[in-house]
């Protein structure tokens, strides 16, 4: 008999070839870094490959008709993606650049235009309207000065270290929320959210104390950062906290999607929501980077704006990880008490039946 035939004679499996549970065990196992792999660059490439402006809000200083019309013809010619208005003069300009209701501001002088910006605001959309004003300006025969209202910190030159501070806190928040669901899974479920609230705070002082002492990008209202950080880790934690008992494995890949994939694309850390397709930019009306980075920039960059509706969001992120920490525990402690329940049921019948 041939050794590679078995006693009923069927062909013995080849010894090099793994058996069909290794191949299904594996392609469960690769499943995840499937899918991070193409959410990841769905995410990315989506949101940062083709940024042009939707709606950028722009004025035209000047109320002569001159100035009307020259900024209607923009407006034609930008077809949707600005919105050009005109304001009386350039400290109305200003004022509206300081305050975030408009993001630049041309005007044409007898020798010289000027481009109001706001780089603290967003270093890349005053990049972008520069190279929209700069053909303007050039065929008027004008020289353009570009003139930042309100520029970022002297060791934060491109306005991004407060983004860079939000992937910070967004790693080791959901990194966080891992480790305390495999390590507290059996202990009282309000030990569970006391070590996720003292969690929260030492990730915000980490993140803090790197961005502030260490980096100076944060030069003041440290305080008023490190509390936004922890209500913003906070509720990572407790929203990881409660997909665990449900999710299991696929918690890490879900809170990918959740805080890396949608929240940095639509944080407006790299691209402001005028510059984000609309998903994106929906994104940005509600999600938590958002308001956690929109409210950052207003402590450290634009003080005295308020920014009640930002820490809002935090808090209703806050309210409804709690929520689902409550949830899933009660989802748990039925499902164990079902369980038990069936246990003396079983016995008794296999009793029976013995």
């Amino acid at each position: 008999m041939s050794d590679s035939t078995t006693l009923t004679g069927r062909p013995r499996r080849r010894a090099w070839l793994p058996a069909a549970p290794f191949w299904r065990s594996l392609g469960l196992h690769l499943l995840i870094p499937f899918f991070l792999a193409g959410g990841m660059g769905l995410a990315y490439l989506g949101a940062f490959a083709q940024p042009e402006p939707d709606h950028l809000q722009i004025a035209v200083v000047g109320q002569a008709p001159e100035s009307r019309v020259f900024a209607q013809a923009i407006n034609d010619k930008a077809l949707g993606k600005l919105d050009v208005r005109t304001v009386p003069d350039a400290g109305t300009a200003r004022e509206l650049i300081a305050a975030r209701e408009i993001a630049a501001a041309y005007e044409s002088g007898p020798d010289a235009a000027t481009l109001y910006v706001a780089s603290a605001a967003s270093d890349t959309t005053s990049s972008i309207v520069q190279k929209v004003f700069l053909p303007i300006a050039y065929g008027q025969h004008l020289p353009l000065k570009v003139e930042d209202v309100v520029a970022p910190g002297q060791h934060d030159p491109t306005a991004q270290g407060l983004f860079f501070l939000l992937v910070a806190l967004s790693v080791g928040g959901y990194s966080s929320a891992i480790a305390i669901s495999v390590v507290a899974a059996r202990v009282a479920v309000l030990w569970r959210v006391g070590i996720s609230v003292a969690s929260a705070a030492v990730i915000a002082g980490i993140g803090v104390t790197v961005a502030g002492p260490v980096y100076s990008v944060i030069d003041h209202n440290t305080g008023g950062i490190w509390l936004l950080a922890w209500l913003y880790d906070l509720a990572i934690i407790l929203i990881g906290v409660g997909l665990h008992p449900v999710l299991r494995q696929w918690t890490t890949p879900v809170m990918t999607m959740l805080f890396v994939m949608l929240n940095f694309t639509s944080s407006g850390g790299i691209f402001t929501s005028a510059m984000l397709p609309p998903f994106f930019a929906g994104l940005n009306t509600f999600w938590n980077g958002s308001a956690w980075l929109h409210a950052a920039q207003t402590l450290s960059y634009f003080p005295g704006q308020d920014f009640w509706a930002d820490g809002l969001k935090l808090g209703l992120w806050a309210a409804v990880g709690g929520l689902l920490v409550t949830l899933t525990h009660q989802w748990s402690v039925r499902r164990s008490r079902i369980a038990n329940e069936q246990v003396p049921v079983r016995e008794e019948e296999e009793g029976v039946a013995a």
